[in-house]
């Protein structure tokens, strides 16, 4: 709503006030947020959860009227043939549908308007994703678009988007994003490769499926890096100063599904149920962080993802213990009730000491799942753009639980150099 006022803020806070005094505005911003956050309806998707759900969404499609769906995809999805079933299931409903499958890993903001110039040509009423966070996002932007008069840039930031989006129903096929459930879309400016937030509750989906037996086949270095991401939502939503007695619940649902079901879907990727399990960890995942937000890890992640086109999973991955801990002495209690969620506790253990566990596990896991710690692509000459990128997007948006300046920031993302 004011992003512009905001990032002129930032730069002069920067210049003019010492750090201190800067963490008090972003406190107070961070305030406001919370605030917001408990009054304002965060709307949820219809949701369909269990194998064969994704039939049971097409049938649910049907009857609200649709008579044509335009369908946001990639085309791998359509090459392995993930799509068939669904397709039979809105044929034998009696909805034709148009298939755009041009969206790509951190979708630009052309793929967008390519898709909009021939959704305009296709006499579709709703629109269908089917994909990982991808997809998603891009479908939510997409109909956004659809009606509202402004470009994407102009619907950027918080609570851009006046009208209601174009009908959208969504079938995640990876278990980490949480897309479906949350007010944010992301897309790339395609010149100068930054990331472009969308944040509004207009954007959460009308219906959703979660559909274990569409993750069947993912290989294990995607169930990885989405598992992790979903975690680090879960996570970051947690030890957010934004916390909410309603996102602490669904974060540590999410953390302990993860810690149940993840290293399964690894070993024994038919797992139906594990998968099941996964999906609904990234729905309670997207519900926590999209009230109480996310942090620091999302923030230099994204910057990653801009910079080198790092998958997103995979950079919060490598991220996320760096900025636990950096974040340890002002989030020892939280991460040790996350310890104890995932069964780290041990009779005796003090709150710093399980804090530590916590983090610990992120590090086994992700050396158990060949995930490394440094970043291969990372320049050290990239560094001071990517911390005030990230400083830039995260003292504005996230209720982090302890502040960094450039410098810090800068320091944490040298640990990660190749």
């Amino acid at each position: 709503m004011f992003d512009k006022e905001l990032s002129i803020f930032e730069d002069l806070g920067a210049n003019l006030f010492p750090f201190s005094i800067q963490v008090m505005g972003y406190k107070n911003i961070a305030w406001v947020l919370k605030e917001t956050a408990k009054i304002l309806p965060f709307p949820k998707p219809t949701l369909f959860s269990g194998p064969g759900s994704s039939i049971e969404l097409c049938r649910a499609i049907s009857k609200m009227g649709t008579k044509k769906i335009f369908i946001v995809t990639d085309e791998t999805l359509v090459k392995i043939g993930i799509l068939k079933n669904i397709l039979t299931a809105l044929e034998e409903n009696g909805v034709a549908y148009e298939i755009y499958d041009k969206i790509l890993p951190d979708p630009t903001y052309d793929q967008v308007e390519n898709g909009l110039e021939i959704l305009k040509n296709t006499n579709c009423d709703a629109i269908l994703a089917i994909g990982g966070g991808s997809p998603i996002d891009a479908a939510k932007v997409l109909a956004a678009r659809a009606t509202n008069d402004k470009s994407i840039a102009q619907l950027a930031g918080l609570f851009k988007v006046w009208n209601a989006i174009m009908p959208l129903y969504v079938i995640p096929t990876t278990a980490g994003t949480g897309s479906e459930a949350t007010v944010a879309a992301v897309v790339s400016d395609p010149v100068t490769h930054a990331k472009t937030p969308l944040m509004d509750p207009k954007l959460v989906p009308s219906m959703a499926a979660l559909d274990g037996e569409l993750m069947i086949g993912l290989p294990a270095g995607v169930t990885t890096a989405t598992g992790m991401d979903a975690l680090t939502h879960a996570v970051e939503a947690f030890i957010s100063s934004n916390a909410l007695p309603d996102t602490d619940r669904h974060s540590l649902a999410a953390a302990k599904l993860i810690d149940e079901n993840l290293r399964e879907v690894v070993k024994n990727p038919g797992n139906v149920q594990a998968r099941q399990n996964m999906a609904l960890a990234s729905y309670f995942a997207g519900l926590a962080f999209t009230r109480a937000g996310v942090g620091y890890v999302h923030a230099i992640a994204h910057n990653f993802g801009a910079l080198y086109k790092t998958p997103h999973g995979l950079a919060n991955a490598i991220v996320l213990p760096y900025v636990l801990e950096f974040s340890l002495d002002s989030a020892s209690d939280r991460l040790a009730k996350l310890a104890e969620t995932c069964g780290l506790k041990q009779n005796g253990d003090s709150e710093i000491v399980l804090a530590k566990k916590f983090i610990q596990y992120v590090i086994d896991l992700k050396k158990e799942f060949g995930i490394p710690d440094k970043l291969k692509d990372l320049k050290k000459e990239d560094i001071p753009k990517i911390a005030k990128a990230a400083l830039k997007e995260a003292h504005f948006t996230y209720a982090v639980p302890k502040y960094m300046d450039q410098t810090t920031c800068e320091n944490l993302v040298a640990k990660m150099l190749p």
